[in-house]
């Protein structure tokens, strides 16, 4: 028996889908042809606010922009009250960008205390940052690559540091280093941040990832130890050591409670310290903001060359077992 479809009657081949769709209401017809073409029901659960359409793009990028606005005031009202003159702050009025100048950028770069502040802070930090990049490569290497009795277990109890709060262990530090007589010297500023057990276990988990056939074509090719780090474990790592880079440069630059017990003179200060001494040397309002915003600037542009690398490294790092 065939007929024409016209007529709502069907050949004993046609599927009862097709069927069922023809004396179905259009809502559930358009539903049935979006499942049968790999669509999915669960998008009738989502919100209407958080879908595609055009309400929900514009309240997503109104919260959005009031996130942003209240994320950057505090740097814009930083930057404009250093460009006041001295004086009482009124609000809002001292917010307004008009009535600028900049001498207190003058002041705060002619003074003799900030340059050397800031020759302090970059060795502190360029140094610490190239110090944990190539101790934690090394040991992600050995962790990741090497076998050797015990490697589990001291990679978890190296890693168990990260859960002993940074301040339990300043003290006891403060004092070896103070035995040695470290105080008031760079290498004393320096060398208990080199041991980063987040930057050994980031850089182990990528080095793992890394093809072991690649160090067996080595080997065979008589290639040592270091040779293979060299050419082949550090080209290959350069994403995840410019993602700690960049973290370990801001959290060096941002330092502030180890460079304020070491550097117990003047000329050891860093920028961090050296600001915040200044709010107790009646200094005006307006200079404190403006040796702010010159500490800020380094770590900005440092973030500015480095994120692209920020997504990749993390990315490649978060789950590998």
């Amino acid at each position: 028996m065939t007929m024409s479809l016209d007529t709502h009657e069907v050949t004993e081949s046609t599927p009862p889908s097709i069927v069922t769709a023809k004396h179905e209401p259009p809502r559930a017809r358009l539903r049935l042809r979006r499942d049968r073409f790999g669509g999915s029901r669960e998008q009738d659960t989502v919100p209407h606010a958080l879908r595609g359409t055009r309400r929900g793009k514009v309240l997503r990028g109104v919260l959005l922009g009031v996130v942003a606005l209240a994320t950057i005031f505090p740097f814009y009202a930083m930057v404009v009250l250093s460009l006041k003159p001295s004086g009482a702050v009124e609000f809002p009025g001292s917010l307004l960008p008009w009535n600028l100048t900049t001498s207190a950028y003058s002041d705060v770069l002619g003074s003799q205390d900030v340059p050397q502040w800031l020759i302090n802070t970059l060795i502190y930090s360029i140094v610490g940052v190239l110090g944990t990049l190539l101790l934690s490569a090394l040991a992600g290497y050995a962790f990741a690559k090497k076998r050797f009795p015990g490697r589990e277990a001291m990679f978890w109890s190296f890693l168990s540091m990260v859960m002993v709060p940074y301040h339990v262990t300043m003290i006891p530090t403060f004092v070896l280093i103070a035995k040695m007589n470290g105080v008031d010297t760079y290498w004393g500023l320096i060398l208990p941040s080199l041991a980063n057990a987040q930057a050994v276990f980031l850089m182990r988990q990528f080095i793992q990832g890394l093809p072991d056939e690649l160090f067996e074509a080595a080997k065979i090719d008589g290639a040592s130890e270091f040779q293979i780090f060299v050419r082949i474990v550090l080209p290959l790592i350069k994403p995840i050591m410019a993602t700690l880079g960049t973290f370990v440069f801001l959290w060096h630059w941002n330092d502030f409670l180890w460079p304020l017990i070491v550097g117990q003179s003047t000329d050891m200060r860093t920028l961090t310290v050296g600001i915040a001494s200044l709010q107790q040397q009646n200094v005006p309002l307006n200079v404190v903001l403006a040796g702010s915003v010159v500490a800020f600037v380094p770590i900005f542009m440092a973030y500015l060359v480095g994120q692209r690398y920020v997504t990749e490294g993390v990315a490649a790092t978060g789950i590998k077992g």
